[in-house]
C-alpha cells in the first residue's frame, strides 16, 4: 500500500455499529473519516470521543461524494448509512428503498468514478427471511419477509453485478443482533427509538421504563420465549476491519455471517440483565408478535476460517455488563 495510513470513508459512522468501526480503525491505525447526516448518528461521539474528522451529509448526494473522494485520498469505504427499523420498512418502503437501495447506487457509482474499489458492507440475517435451519449458513436461501431485509438483499445482488462488471470488490457482512458496548465506556447503543430488548431492559433497570415486554411465551424453546443470537458491538467492529484488510491485500469478493453460534432466550437476556445490574426488572408478558422465528442463530465457521476472526466477547453477562455501564454513563 502506497500509503502507511489509508483513509477509509465510514458511512454511517456517527451510529451504534459505526462508530464501533471508526474506534476499531482507529486502533488498527487507519485515518478515518465518517459521513452521517446525523438522522439518527450522535454528532458528539464523532467530534468528541472518536475525534476524526466528520462530514455531514447524504449518501444520495452525489455532488458531496464526488468532492469527497477528489478532496482525499480514499483506500476503501466502510458501508454503514442505513434505515434499519423494520416497522418502519413496512409502513414507509419508499424511504428504505431510497436511502438504502439509491443511496447505496449513488455512493457505489462516485466509488468507480473515483476508482474506489473496495467496499465492506454492512448487511443483515433479515435478507434470509425465516430462517429454516440452524445454525444458519451463508448459502442458506434469502427470501426476506419486509422492505428493510429486500432493500439489503438488494445491494448485495448489486455488489455481485458490480464486480462481475467493474472488478468492484466487497465483503458483506450479515450479522444478527448487535448488543453491548465499547468495553471501556467510550461508547455504546442509544437509538431514539430504541427497538431492542438489551437496551430496553436496562433503560427499565434505569428507571427510565416501566417495564419490558416479552412477546409470545409459548414457542417450542426451552423457556418458551424466543432464542436469539446476541454479538459484541467490539465483535463486530473487529470483524469489519479483518475484512478490510482482506480486502486491501487483493481478496475476492465474500459474503460473511456474523453470529456467536448460541443462543440466548428472551428470558434469559432479562434475568441475566437483573444479576448484572442488581435492580428490579418488571416484565410484561404479550401474545407472540407475528413474523417472529422461534429461533435465530447465526454459524460463523466462515468468519472465523478465511478472516480469523474469533468473538472476544461470546458471553450474555460481558455483553450486559459493558452496555449497562454504558446506558448508566449516557442515561443515568
Amino acid at each position: 500500500m502506497p500509503n502507511s495510513k489509508p483513509t477509509i470513508l465510514v458511512t454511517g459512522g456517527a451510529g451504534y455499529i459505526g462508530s464501533h468501526a471508526v474506534l476499531a480503525l482507529k486502533r488498527a491505525n487507519y485515518d478515518v473519516i465518517v459521513l452521517d447526516n446525523l438522522v439518527y448518528g450522535h454528532k458528539d461521539l464523532v467530534e468528541k470521543v472518536l475525534q476524526v474528522e466528520l462530514v455531514i451529509g447524504d449518501i444520495t448526494d452525489r455532488a458531496l461524494l464526488d468532492r469527497l473522494f477528489k478532496t482525499h485520498d480514499i483506500a476503501a469505504v466502510m458501508h454503514f448509512a442505513a434505515y434499519a427499523y423494520v416497522g418502519e420498512s413496512v409502513e414507509n418502503p419508499a424511504k428504505y428503498y431510497h436511502n438504502n437501495v439509491t443511496g447505496s447506487l449513488t455512493l457505489f457509482e462516485a466509488m468507480l468514478a473515483a476508482s474506489v474499489t473496495k467496499l465492506v458492507f454492512s448487511s443483515t440475517c433479515a435478507t434470509y427471511g425465516v430462517v429454516n435451519t440452524v445454525p444458519v449458513t451463508e448459502n442458506h436461501l434469502q427470501n426476506p419477509i419486509n422492505p428493510y431485509g429486500v432493500s439489503k438483499l438488494m445491494v448485495e445482488r448489486i455488489l455481485t453485478d458490480f464486480d462481475k462488471a467493474y472488478n468492484f470488490k466487497s465483503v458483506c457482512f450479515r450479522y444478527f443482533n448487535a448488543a453491548g458496548a465499547e468495553p471501556t465506556g467510550l461508547l455504546g447503543e442509544d437509538h431514539i427509538p430504541e427497538p431492542h430488548l438489551i437496551p430496553l431492559t436496562l433503560l427499565t433497570a434505569l428507571g427510565k421504563r416501566e417495564s419490558i415486554s416479552i412477546l409470545g411465551t409459548d414457542y417450542p424453546t426451552p423457556d418458551g420465549t424466543c432464542l436469539r443470537d446476541y454479538i459484541h458491538v467490539t465483535d463486530l467492529a473487529e470483524a469489519h476491519v479483518l475484512g478490510l484488510n482482506y480486502l486491501l491485500k487483493g481478496g475476492n469478493s465474500e459474503v460473511f455471517n456474523l453470529g456467536n453460534g448460541n443462543g440466548f432466550s428472551v428470558r434469559e437476556v432479562i434475568e441475566t440483565a437483573i444479576k448484572v445490574t442488581g435492580k428490579p426488572i418488571k416484565v410484561v408478558e404479550f401474545e407472540r408478535r407475528p413474523g417472529d422465528p422461534p429461533c435465530l442463530v447465526g454459524g460463523s465457521e466462515k468468519a472465523n476460517k478465511v478472516l480469523g476472526w474469533i468473538p472476544q466477547y461470546p458471553h450474555l453477562e460481558d455483553i450486559l455488563s459493558h452496555a449497562w455501564q454504558w446506558h448508566q454513563h449516557r442515561h443515568g
